[in-house]
């Protein structure tokens, strides 16, 4: 079983989840997708695009006060995320 550092879904580093990840349906920790984007064995937003993710991350990012620029470039690979193949 492969181990990710980031969500496989929003790309934000999985140590930085305040929960630990997400929940499988089984209740164990999901080792691919943080807890925002995955609870119960189930996407949050299953209906999300990787554009709208993107769009969504990059406004987070720059809640937390990072400037357009990085929001930009810490975004840039999602698409090529595994949730979005």
């Amino acid at each position: 079983m492969e181990t990710y550092k980031n969500c496989q879904s929003c790309g934000m580093p999985l140590s930085r989840d305040e929960h630990g990840g997400g929940t499988e349906a089984n209740g164990t920790k999901s080792n691919k997708y943080c807890s925002h984007c995955y609870q119960n064995g189930a996407f949050t937003m299953p209906d999300i695009t990787s554009d709208e993710m993107k769009e969504k991350v990059k406004g987070k990012i720059k809640e937390f006060g990072f400037p357009g620029f990085l929001a930009g470039l810490f975004t840039r690979n999602i698409h090529k995320l595994e949730r979005w193949k």
